[in-house]
């Protein structure tokens, strides 16, 4: 029996969601248009060249995050590179994943965009159907299990490592989560790093780091790191002075998720710049 709604060009069958999972919901509706379904589909590239399919788009790189008294802060460069050339000098890998949470990606940047489009889906289907968001840890895991429907592009190259931040009501205080290419979800206490400029960002970053940190320092910290791993890691990239294009910022805290703008950013820049230039290792950390 045809159902009426069917009639009139709605297929019901989208009027059945059943569940609070935006993707369970498409892997129902529209399977083939996920990530992984696309891959089954174009069949595998095992042989297509020793790296398999990574050289089929740009790579991303480096992600800071941050816990400060009262939020956390999330910042990427804005370098992405294929081989030894620079891709895009301007990208953005660092977004609000919604109101209070932020999530940013290293690795194959055309599937990470696309994997934030749909967890950024995923969170707002939940909170359509439950009626209330998600808990922060409820958000972490929701991630994983995304990336965990994504093992498949990762074998063939195209690995995505996300890092997840947010305020965390229920607790007061912001939460970073770092992940592994096949799912796996760790819980950072402090601060933490990826991408291939992550361990020089991370060694800056603990050598500055404090728990009382405002959220002006926290973002100055950020940046630090940032350009310590600018210095070291070639595909990083630094602040483009000239072009004035600066690494994107964001912060969480129980005020919601929001940017830093360019204009605030370029002043931090400014300070930091001027500062390298008589100590170009940049700030000393008490040692006490």
């Amino acid at each position: 029996m045809t159902d009426s709604r069917d009639l009139i060009g709605l297929s019901s069958t989208y009027l059945r969601a059943g569940t609070s999972s935006f993707t369970e919901f498409v892997r129902l509706i529209a399977p083939e248009t996920l990530p992984g379904a696309r891959l089954a589909a174009g069949g595998p590239a095992t042989g297509a060249s020793p790296g398999g399919a990574s050289h089929l788009t740009a790579q991303a790189t480096t992600i800071v995050a941050l816990c400060y008294d009262g939020g956390v802060v999330m910042a990427g460069d804005r370098r992405a590179t294929a081989g030894n050339m620079i891709a895009q000098n301007d990208i953005q890998k660092v977004f609000a994943a919604d109101e209070h949470s932020l999530i940013g990606i290293a690795g194959a940047a055309g599937v990470g965009i696309e994997l934030i489009g749909l967890f950024q889906l995923e969170l707002e289907h939940y909170e359509k159907i439950e009626g209330a968001p998600l808990s922060t840890i409820g958000k972490a895991n929701r991630l994983s299990t995304i990336l965990r429907q994504n093992l498949g592009l990762a074998m063939q190259g195209l690995a995505v490592v996300p890092l997840f931040a947010g305020w965390d009501d229920t607790e007061s205080r912001g939460r970073i989560f770092s992940y592994d290419p096949v799912g796996g979800r760790y819980e950072e206490r402090a601060y933490h790093a990826i991408g291939s400029g992550s361990i020089f960002a991370r060694g800056s970053i603990k050598k500055l780091y404090r728990g009382d940190f405002s959220a002006d320092q926290a973002v100055i910290a950020a940046l630090q790191g940032l350009y310590d791993a600018a210095e070291d890691d070639s595909a990083t990239g630094g602040p483009d002075l000239a072009r004035r294009i600066y690494p994107v910022v964001w912060t969480a805290s129980a005020d919601g998720a929001e940017r830093v703008g360019d204009d605030r950013i370029g002043e931090f820049v400014d300070q930091i710049v001027t500062a390298r230039r008589s100590r170009p290792d940049g700030p000393e950390a008490p040692v006490v």
